[in-house]
């Protein structure tokens, strides 16, 4: 029996909790004053999984939020399309319907949504299409009437087919325009075997993603006996004085980060951090307005050896100084099966707005997805810390 349930946790401490099916003992939904919470996407029987997506704030002033919709399994290799949900007050609340935002068009299935409003004002989607374990590659699509239909693919990765990994909210656009695509790749024609372990890489555009180009550096995790360390997943965020860094989950209990003083062009070996976490994505992002950055991810600094392996707990914090350090976390979800990873960050007006895996392990933990959100004057009372502005 899988749980299915919807939940809200209102911003000033209101509880309800509406079960539809569940086993026992439930999945813990943790009250947090303050914060919002809904399963949105809890799976059902012909629908075993929703996962993987990504906002853009429409020019009507709603929010669409574009996911996976798996329908033939809960694999990541299982039959699976894009849809959306929308919400007209800001991520608050959302429809209860879906609208299919595109077919599957991949032999296996289409995922891992990044949307992306253009410096030209169109709005950009991208996602991945595995065709076979030998053939995952990313591709992007525009919009230029506001969501409502889109253009042909255009393929980021055309100089060989291969398995490449892009996960959902990666794809960036830096301060010039240029586009970022950061990539993991784990098979190729001539691979004996998939590399699983990891090579990163990323793609470069200058042409609002008409033509894409690879970086020069193609990065392998190593430890600092040499052994190799598993990389994967990258993220990208630029900071403050023009560097890039990257973020990368390992198997070496932290992230491990790379950096870029040429726009992506050319990255730094990555090296352990001080952001411990299991094998699992950090989600990072700029607050708007500021010059500071909020992170997204399982923190594991205190975390009992019995969980070590666990996406838990669901934690967020705050840097003033660009990822050189970051404040105490603050735990918002921590039940010890919650599976908490594949975060999409975004700023909707003063509100923070995360969509994310919420399920749990004992039952697939990447079958339901959550929309948890707060205030950011929330999150720095809750940090207790003050924000930094900027008048960029």
């Amino acid at each position: 029996m899988m749980i299915c349930c919807i939940a809200i946790l209102c911003e000033r401490g209101g509880y309800n909790m509406r079960v539809v099916q569940a086993e026992e003992p439930p999945y813990q939904i943790k009250q947090v004053p303050g914060v919002r919470k809904e399963v949105l996407l809890p799976p059902g029987p012909e629908n075993p999984r929703n996962s993987e997506g990504d906002f853009i704030e429409l020019r009507d002033g709603r929010v669409l939020f574009v996911y996976t919709h798996f329908t033939g399994g809960s694999s990541d290799h299982a039959s699976a399309f894009l849809a959306s949900r929308s919400s007209n007050d800001g991520g608050r609340t959302w429809s209860r319907e879906n609208d299919v935002v595109l077919s599957n068009e991949g032999g296996f299935n289409i995922m891992s949504v990044s949307l992306l409003r253009l410096n030209n004002g169109d709005i950009a989607l991208f996602y991945i299409r595995k065709n076979s374990h030998r053939d995952c590659r990313p591709l992007m699509r525009v919009s230029k009437d506001e969501a409502q239909s889109w253009s042909d693919a255009v393929e980021i990765i055309t100089d060989q087919i291969g398995y490449y990994v892009l996960n959902n909210d990666r794809v960036v656009q830096l301060k010039d325009g240029r586009l970022i695509c950061p990539v993991a790749l784990h098979h190729l024609p001539e691979f004996e075997k998939p590399d699983w372990q990891g090579l990163l890489m990323c793609y470069l555009s200058d042409d609002l993603g008409k033509s894409w180009n690879r970086c020069e550096s193609v990065l392998k995790g190593a430890r600092s006996d040499g052994s190799r360390v598993t990389l994967q997943e990258p993220g990208v965020i630029e900071l403050k004085d023009g560097r890039l860094m990257m973020f990368a989950r390992t198997d070496d209990g932290s992230q491990y980060l790379s950096w870029s003083s040429d726009r992506g062009k050319t990255w730094s070996q990555p090296t352990a951090s001080s952001i411990r976490s299991p094998q699992s994505p950090a989600t990072i992002e700029r607050i708007p307005g500021s010059s500071d950055l909020l992170m997204v991810w399982n923190d594991h600094a205190a975390i009992p050896e019995s969980l070590k392996t666990r996406r838990t707990p669901f934690s967020v914090a705050l840097s003033h100084d660009d990822g050189k350090t970051w404040t105490k976390s603050m735990s918002l979800e921590d039940d010890p099966n919650g599976w908490y990873c594949y975060t999409a960050l975004d700023f909707v007006g003063d509100r923070v707005l995360l969509g994310h895996c919420a399920g749990d392990r004992r039952n697939g933990g990447l079958n339901s997805t959550q929309i948890t959100s707060f205030d950011v004057a929330w999150l720095y009372e809750t940090l207790g810390t003050k924000k930094h502005e900027t008048h960029e």
